[in-house]
């Protein structure tokens, strides 16, 4: 009975001790949980950049759609795509019968509207001889009246005969330049970017509707820009010459380069009730894995202030009247400090008062409540399958008689 009455003086001390360390725990919790902590930063002077985000693609500046404007047939077709052209490379080559015939015809206007001037101011001449043959004899009045009449119908005639000789000049000019165009070459250098016919292809077969495929596209990759759209609301703050840098998702987001606002365009454009202005950026330095119609997002840096005081922007608050506050710690508890503000970006802003260089401000208010959850997990724990274990005991007393 003696080891018996012992077991039970330890077991209740076990017990004490269990109920002692869980109150324990449970006190330092409520204790830790009410504790508030503050994430400080100090105010500094530095650089701060503002910059306007837009995206858009690569584009060139310089290309060519090769679309002849005669209909025939399509022959001798010397380039393919990636190749580089000259300008007045042949390209292609087109067979129409019809040409040739109307060229035909054209010279041989040409040539009896010349054989009929000729013809007219022959007899100008000869009107103007036996003018001046009457003068030197004896001829009628009336004979002088009439060869003077024949002078100027000659010289009508002769007039006609030049309007003539014109409009068939013209005509044969015209025909030669449909002639010419038989002969396909490249208006400008560059690589060839599409080619979309083959030989034996018909011209007049290329449009459908209102849309029509071109024959070829011929780009100067030496004049590839990024084109951004930019939203009505930052478009005031963009102007030619400012700095851009800029990334293209197909090259990988380490990829990175750099350019300068070229133009601008005047006309905006709608689209679901927002509207935008196309930007052109001209690269600094051209990187040929950046092709054409690329995905190019570009950050346009619209201000560069030097030596101004900074804070993050997450410590800038606003009060209900509209101005601008932060907190800063007097003896461990937050104070409210009125300040102007000047600029600011993403995650930056710019004090212009009511702040010194080294002030600390609250950026972020911390509660902790996780001493509380490890409280509650300890007594659960206490209160439930402990882990204890003392020797001689087994669940929930001793051996029995």
């Amino acid at each position: 009975m003696a080891w018996i009455k012992k077991h039970k003086i330890i077991t209740a001390i076990i017990l004490v001790v269990i109920v002692g360390g869980s109150y324990y725990y449970y006190k330092k919790s409520q204790s830790s949980s009410g504790e508030t902590q503050y994430v400080t930063e100090a105010a500094e002077k530095g650089t701060l950049t503002t910059s306007i985000s837009a995206s858009g693609n690569i584009v060139v500046d310089q290309s060519a759609n090769i679309d002849p404007d005669i209909s025939g047939t399509v022959e001798n077709i010397a380039v393919q795509v990636g190749d580089q052209v000259k300008k007045g490379q042949l390209l292609f080559t087109i067979t129409n019968d019809q040409l040739e015939v109307t060229l035909q015809q054209a010279r041989a206007s040409y040539t009896q509207a010349q054989s009929s001037l000729t013809s007219a101011q022959a007899a100008v001449n000869s009107a103007k001889a036996s003018l001046k043959s009457d003068k030197k004899s004896k001829t009628t009045h009336e004979q002088k009246l009439a060869d003077e009449q024949k002078i100027d119908s000659a010289k009508t005639a002769e007039d006609a005969a030049e309007q003539s000789l014109t409009a068939a000049r013209l005509s044969l000019n015209y025909a030669l330049d449909q002639a010419d165009k038989r002969s396909v070459t490249s208006p400008i250098s560059g690589t060839v970017n599409e080619v979309n016919v083959e030989n034996g292809d018909d011209l007049s077969n290329l449009s459908s509707g209102s849309a029509r495929t071109v024959p070829i596209i011929i780009g100067d990759l030496e004049t590839i820009k990024a084109e951004v759209q930019v939203n009505e609301v930052d478009i005031a703050n963009v102007s030619v010459g400012q700095k851009v840098t800029m990334s293209l998702d197909a090259l990988g987001s380490d990829f990175e380069t750099t350019g300068k606002v070229e133009k601008i365009d005047s006309l905006g454009a709608s689209s679901s009730g927002v509207v935008t202005y196309n930007v052109t950026i001209e690269f600094d330095s051209l990187d040929s894995r950046i092709k054409p119609e690329m995905s190019v997002t570009a950050s346009i840096i619209t201000d560069v202030k030097q030596d101004v005081l900074i804070i993050p922007s997450s410590a800038v608050k606003t009060s209900g009247d509209g101005s601008y506050y932060v907190q800063v710690l007097e003896n461990g508890s937050p104070v409210h400090q009125t300040v102007k503000v000047g600029a600011s970006n993403d995650t930056s802003t710019e004090i212009t008062s009511g702040l010194n260089a080294g002030d600390n401000v609250v950026t972020q208010t911390i509660t902790s409540s996780s001493s509380s959850s490890s409280a509650s997990s300890s007594s659960k724990s206490s209160s439930g399958s402990s882990s204890l274990r003392i020797p001689g005991l087994s669940g929930g007393g001793g051996p029995r008689d």
